[in-house]
């Protein structure tokens, strides 16, 4: 398979890390251009949803600029989509960070804080490289046993065990990777993961 002939759209909704991303497309020799209008997702193969920020700050910049409606659109179009960090906690329900906040409503789950209680000693957020643990096949994990990548979050996915493709420690399992037909999610940053999340990227565009 050419990599080079799909084009990756990188959604822009004002959270931050875009460079990296399209960094590590350049990387795998995929072409990747960050998009700001809703209009303009339809010309991509394929869709990055990253982001790093606040949960419900994301939610009222996609609402304001109509980028909710876009990417929905997209997804029921049938075309894959890859949701990263706040990028793939935004593809549930709702979140209790600062406050209760609705999500886009792509998958059936909420995002919850890290209990103190049971992560024990390990201190939020949690930040750093950890393992993901592989529950089920997909297509994303080829060439891949169980990476090591890189986290930095205080809040995780809490779903149905039906969407759940990858889970991590950190004092209690939590889900760290899921997939519901076309849309793929990942808590940790395939882009700061050097050679494993470069993997999961090619994987993706692969897909």
């Amino acid at each position: 398979m050419d990599k080079g002939k799909y084009k990756i759209g990188i959604v822009d909704y004002n959270m931050g890390n875009l460079a990296s991303v399209k960094n590590a497309f350049d990387k795998i020799g995929t072409k990747a251009e960050i998009v700001s209008v809703p209009d303009k997702l339809k010309n991509y193969d394929k869709l990055i949803f990253p982001g790093v920020g606040a949960f419900g700050d994301a939610m009222e910049h996609l609402k304001t600029t109509g980028m909710d409606e876009a990417i929905k659109e997209y997804i029921n179009s049938g075309k894959y989509v890859l949701g990263v960090c706040l990028g793939m906690q935004l593809l549930f329900e709702r979140s209790e960070e600062f406050g209760a906040h609705e999500g886009l409503g792509i998958i059936e789950g909420e995002v919850v804080r890290f209990d103190k209680e049971k992560v024990g000693a390990h201190k939020i957020p949690h930040m750093g490289w950890n393992k993901m643990f592989f529950n089920k096949k997909s297509p994303l994990f080829n060439d891949l046993d169980n990476p090591y990548l890189y986290f930095v979050h205080s809040y995780h996915v809490v779903c149905d065990n039906k969407y759940v493709i990858g889970k991590t420690i950190y004092g209690y399992e939590f889900v760290s990777a899921v997939n519901k037909d076309n849309v793929f999610g990942f808590q940790p940053h395939p882009e700061k993961s050097h050679n494993a999340g470069l993997k999961i990227l090619e994987n993706f565009v692969k897909v």
